[in-house]
């Protein structure tokens, strides 16, 4: 049977993948957005389309009346700028106080989702050197790490109503039409790619449709729950993957952006590049996810084949 879900984000590079998936297995979908008039040109099929912002309120929380399950994936862009403390500012309220607001909403309807959905990141871990991380080890102690636990905890908070809550822990998304990949490959393709830095950090790298397939998996099943780490289990070292990229584009893979240079340019955000997470997807497993591109050689063929 068909489910109505509810999105927020629906525009960003993983939530137009997500939308297309459900419309094509005839789910129906209403999609809260900060420009209607824009989305609703993109997506003319959806179900609604309705004015949704931290700190909007309107017509958008009695959505959640009736609905099947919620998408949370809304947020300021991790990459958008250098971090000044304004932009901190925004990456933080963007993730926490909206996912509040959305789990206030459910709390209020009287016939609540089964489900809730809320995007997170590997940035939970802070950068973990070569110490391996699953679902269940702890948070870092950097401005990414504690956003992201206060980010969780805030979509927890939809348990005490009854809801079953799905936190899906990303990792570097590849996808052909966008994101990380993109800014990847350009320098390899004017055969000045490499590694970042000294390469040796790890780079926790996942298909997007590996993305797509741990949301829907969660839909549709029931004892799916928790945190789901959406990382693929072919672990890799960013010089590794440096080398694979290179070897698909045919490109060699022997220039790197020295370390120094990304703090300079970047500042916090650029020593966040330079680390990573050793981290395994233990529970995505465990929950009987089977990942459709779990090595990186057969995910690059595909993405730029």
């Amino acid at each position: 049977m068909s489910k109505h879900i509810i999105m927020t984000g629906a525009t960003g590079l993983i939530g137009t993948r997500i939308y297309h998936a459900l419309r094509k297995r005839g789910d129906r979908v209403t999609v809260l957005t900060r420009n209607p008039d824009k989305t609703k040109k993109t997506f003319s099929d959806a179900e609604r389309v309705l004015l949704w912002a931290p700190g909007v309120k309107g017509e958008w929380s009695s959505a959640m009346e009736g609905a099947d399950a919620v998408i949370h994936l809304a947020g300021e862009p991790i990459a958008g700028g250098r971090w000044t403390d304004e932009y901190k500012k925004r990456i933080y309220d963007s993730r926490v106080q909206g996912t509040g607001e959305i789990v206030e909403a459910i709390g209020a309807a009287s016939e609540k989702p089964a489900l809730l959905i809320s995007a997170s990141g590997v940035g939970y871990y802070g950068d973990t050197g070569d110490t391996e991380v699953d679902e269940d080890s702890p948070p870092g102690d950097d401005f990414l790490a504690q956003t992201c636990v206060d980010w969780e905890n805030e979509a927890h908070r939809a348990t005490e109503h009854g809801v079953r809550v799905m936190i899906s822990r990303q990792g570097i998304v590849l996808a052909e039409e966008g994101g990380a990949l993109e800014k990847l490959v350009t320098p390899f393709k004017m055969f000045a790619g490499g590694p970042v830095g000294n390469g040796e950090q790890w780079f926790p790298w996942v298909h997007i449709d590996d993305v797509v397939g741990i949301y829907l998996h969660a839909l549709d099943n029931s004892d799916v729950s928790g945190i789901l780490n959406a990382v693929s289990p072919d672990l890799l070292r960013n010089r590794d993957f440096a080398i694979a990229l290179g070897e698909t584009l045919q490109r060699p893979a022997r220039f790197s952006v020295p370390g120094f240079v990304i703090k300079l340019a970047l500042g916090e955000f650029g020593e966040t590049l330079l680390g990573g997470q050793r981290a395994h997807p233990v529970r995505t497993l465990e929950s009987g996810y089977a990942f459709k591109y779990p090595a990186l050689t057969k995910a690059l063929a595909d993405l730029l084949q």
